[in-house]
């Protein structure tokens, strides 16, 4: 009840403030039920256009309309950068879209459980690039301490928190599967990892709050990510997507690819997790895993040089 009055109540003053026509939440206008995108005030990159390092952002369980409609930020970006119009999630529930994500393969995953239920003995899209002497790392919101196998903190869920199922690869996860507090550091001295995730916690990824809330964050988080030396560089790609619908679209959820060669690119090829698994290990230097290597190329499908 406490978390539901919570977003309640942000949704209101993201609404307020908006028609008011005042800041919200960090000096940023949002018109909450509007399509129309704000002022995105995103920097501009120079130098090299080749993708070298991939962050990924997962929102939970809406479609692209629900998306496009209660997100202006993030359709925002989509429409100034590119967005992929017919992607989808592979399965349902969440979990599994998450480890399609990161291993090309859902493992015959159809539940929510836990790792201990869920031990992978296979690489996952983090170790592969460790393993070609790239960087790794996945940021999770509200996590109470580093690589958590079990829910806590603030609302955190590991079966948000893919590299906490590969087994395998405990050591590096302990390492590099850290609270959100790090990505900022991390942007700001150019850091950021070549194959990297974020994972909201359950207020934040609009699972358990209305997507106005989910888009706030993302701006909030985002803003320090497109003001950092790597996005400057021309090198640093983000990718905004949902892990599924809300079992009413199909499964096709709003896609977005950030990077300075997109200009209001709308992709119409079908796409899904295993294309975007498929990218992560192409940025990693590394064969796709699973599914991943017969799937449509992202990094074709929208144009991008893979450095």
């Amino acid at each position: 009840m406490r978390r539901l009055t919570l977003c309640l109540l942000l949704l209101g003053t993201l609404v307020v403030s908006a028609c008011a026509g005042s800041p919200a939440r960090g000096g940023d206008a949002v018109r909450a039920s509007s399509g129309a995108s704000p002022g995105l005030h995103v920097p501009a990159a120079t130098g090299g256009r080749a993708v070298t390092k991939l962050l990924v952002v997962v929102v939970e369980n809406h479609s692209l309309d629900q998306m496009r409609a209660q997100m202006p930020y993030t359709y925002g970006l989509a429409r100034r950068f590119g967005y992929a119009a017919h992607y989808s999630g592979v399965t349902y529930p969440s979990l599994p879209n998450y480890i399609a994500i990161t291993s090309g393969s859902t493992h015959g995953i159809a539940d929510d459980d836990s790792p201990s239920a869920h031990p992978l003995r296979g690489p996952s899209v983090f170790g592969q690039a460790l393993a070609h002497g790239r960087t790794a790392a996945v940021y999770a919101d509200g996590m109470p301490s580093d690589c958590a196998l079990d829910n806590g903190g603030s609302d955190y869920a590991v079966k948000h928190n893919p590299w906490a199922y590969y087994v395998g690869e405990r050591e590096p996860c302990g390492r590099y599967d850290v609270p959100t507090g790090r990505l900022r550091s991390d942007a700001t001295r150019g850091r950021l990892p070549d194959v990297g995730m974020v994972v909201p916690n359950m207020c934040h990824d609009a699972h358990d709050c209305p997507l106005p809330v989910a888009d706030a964050w993302i701006r909030r988080t985002l803003t320090g990510v497109l003001a950092g030396p790597d996005w400057r560089s021309g090198h640093l790609a983000v990718v905004v997507t949902a892990d599924t619908d809300d079992r009413k679209a199909g499964n096709r959820v709003l896609t977005v690819v950030v990077h300075p060669s997109q200009h209001h690119h709308v992709v119409t090829r079908p796409l899904n997790h295993y294309a975007l698994s498929r990218l992560l290990s192409q940025v990693a230097h590394a064969r796709p895993l699973g599914r991943a290597a017969r799937a449509p190329s992202m990094a074709k499908a929208f144009g991008l040089t893979v450095g």
